[in-house]
């Protein structure tokens, strides 16, 4: 079960009525309302996680672990589904691979880093990170067969097996992650105690919410998040254009950053305070989520709500860069050690990853 720590975020809520200021004055430029959007979104995504939290808390594990499954990417899914009804597909694939990177590379390093520099040495189960990490490569995999398949048989045109293969991979892929689920909750919850270190099996921190407050809040959370971020993809390609930016690198860095805000905070905090296992846990897991659950409802929803079904046919770039994070997380995280160096590290990782895709040519279809 996901947990976070309680940032002083609230201040951001001012954004909201600034957007919407500033939406309707003419001579604001793109970037200026993308960026108001996005710092809109960053505490919504927050009030998200916590809503979720709190509903989950009175629940079982697994409908608590369903709630997290369905809510914890909410931010993330909603921005996606927005830019999926605009017909914006390379930003929504894009953002897919960005949320994975954002989270395996960036959260990850960064709370390696923070953690690192106030412990020593952090310890974490090992065990659990080799799970997450034959759940991402089972995931590089299912998204590198569509891929492949696009490019060699149908780079024109969708033709019908293509369709096929995306809806299959759909559901296989949340088949996987129930059975993950299955296995996280029911079956094997003992596999995933954490080392011990740090008190990681604390209980959520704060005041229990009501019901009816959780569940409210939730709700507005969602609706301004949805409101938000038709501000925030409306303004993406003017953004793109004033700052020279394509697409794919507004979708692999600033979507992602802004939809995984708020966990990735969560990570961090955790790291700060020796709960190294939940931040693992955080990060990691919500990579999973990603690639396992998001992107296959955003394939079948696109069926309903986008100009055209949704296909999984990521770029070399993405698939490949995607597979390079997947291996070095494996290698950094996979001992259940972790120093401010590993966080270096994988940061370093992100960036050079970030730059490529900033400079890699907007190549037409």
């Amino acid at each position: 079960m996901k947990m976070s720590f309680r940032p002083s975020l609230n201040w951001l809520f001012i954004f909201i009525p600034i957007t919407l200021i500033l939406e309707h004055i003419a001579v604001i430029t793109p970037p200026i309302l993308f960026f108001s959007a996005a710092l809109a979104i960053i505490p919504i995504a927050h009030l998200i996680v916590q809503a979720t939290e709190q509903v989950a808390m009175r629940t079982g594990d697994a409908i608590g672990g369903l709630l997290n499954a369905t809510f914890g990417n909410a931010p993330e899914l909603i921005i996606a589904l927005v830019a999926l009804n605009a017909g914006y597909f390379d930003m929504v694939r894009a953002s897919l691979i960005g949320a994975i990177l954002a989270n395996l590379l960036l959260a990850l390093g960064v709370s390696f880093v923070l953690g690192g520099v106030r412990y020593h040495n952090q310890n974490f189960n090992p065990n659990v990170s080799r799970v997450y990490s034959s759940m991402m490569l089972i995931a590089v995999l299912s998204l590198a067969v569509p891929s492949s398949f696009n490019r060699f048989f149908s780079p024109e045109a969708t033709i019908r097996q293509e369709k096929l293969i995306n809806l299959g991979m759909a559901v296989l892929l949340l088949a996987a992650y129930g059975l993950y689920l299955l296995f996280m909750l029911k079956t094997h919850p003992d596999f995933f105690k954490s080392s011990g270190n740090g008190e990681a099996e604390s209980h959520h921190e704060g005041k229990q919410w009501g019901v009816p407050r959780a569940i409210g809040s939730l709700v507005l959370a969602s609706v301004l998040a949805a409101w938000m971020s038709e501000i925030l993809v409306g303004a993406a390609e003017g953004t793109g254009k004033a700052l020279g930016m394509s697409q794919i690198f507004i979708g692999i860095v600033f979507l992602a950053i802004v939809g995984g805000a708020a966990e990735s905070g969560s990570a961090i905090a955790m790291a700060r305070k020796n709960k190294v296992d939940l931040t693992v846990g955080i990060a990691l897991g919500s990579s999973i989520q990603i690639a396992l659950f998001v992107a296959p409802v955003l394939v079948l929803l696109s069926y309903w709500i986008a100009p055209q079904p949704l296909e999984l046919a990521f770029s070399r770039a993405e698939i490949g860069s995607l597979l390079i994070a997947v291996l070095i997380g494996t290698v950094v995280a996979g001992d259940g050690h972790s120093n401010w160096y590993k966080g270096v590290q994988l940061v370093t990782v992100y960036l050079i990853i970030a730059l490529m895709f900033y400079f890699m040519p907007v190549i037409a279809p």
